[in-house]
């Protein structure tokens, strides 16, 4: 049984960790510890970006993902929580982790009167692609970052 809950700031190491603990996540996390508790409480400072964290019975944190409420305009003034930075620890892959996950963020999304749920992620995560599709999310948009170095 996994527990998802708000993160606080004794949390923030293992979320990296598990952001550090795959093929992408491995080459671009594990900066300086002060970086990310900044990032943290800059995130609980706009009020409206919360991550969040799945513990094991033990206590342990196996899960995270950082859900966004945005206010728009577009499809009739909807609300939208982004969902970004879903991770499932490798021990406890393929044990229904990732959809208990999702199933507590489209509650937080319907608490904060979200009508849509969206996500983006790396088109390298084959795996990841198929779970979304499986759970319900529709590939209908295509996405582009552009880095601001």
């Amino acid at each position: 049984m996994i527990r998802f809950r708000e993160a606080d700031e004794t949390d923030v190491a293992a979320v990296v960790a598990l952001l550090a603990d795959d093929v992408l996540g491995q080459g671009r996390e594990g900066a300086d510890p002060a970086l990310y508790e900044a990032a943290f409480a800059r995130m609980r400072d706009e009020g409206a970006n919360h991550l969040i964290v799945g513990e094991d019975a033990a206590g342990r944190i196996v899960a995270t993902y950082q859900i966004t409420f945005i206010t728009g305009l577009s499809l009739r003034a909807a609300r939208r929580a982004q969902v970004e930075s879903v991770r499932v620890a490798g021990h406890v892959r393929g044990q229904g982790v990732g959809e208990a996950m999702f199933e507590d963020a489209k509650a937080r999304a319907r608490a904060a009167g979200c009508s849509l749920v969206q996500l983006t992620m790396n088109a390298s995560r084959k795996d990841a692609s198929r779970f979304y599709e499986r759970i319900g999310f529709v590939a209908s948009h295509t996405g582009f970052k552009l880095a601001l170095d």
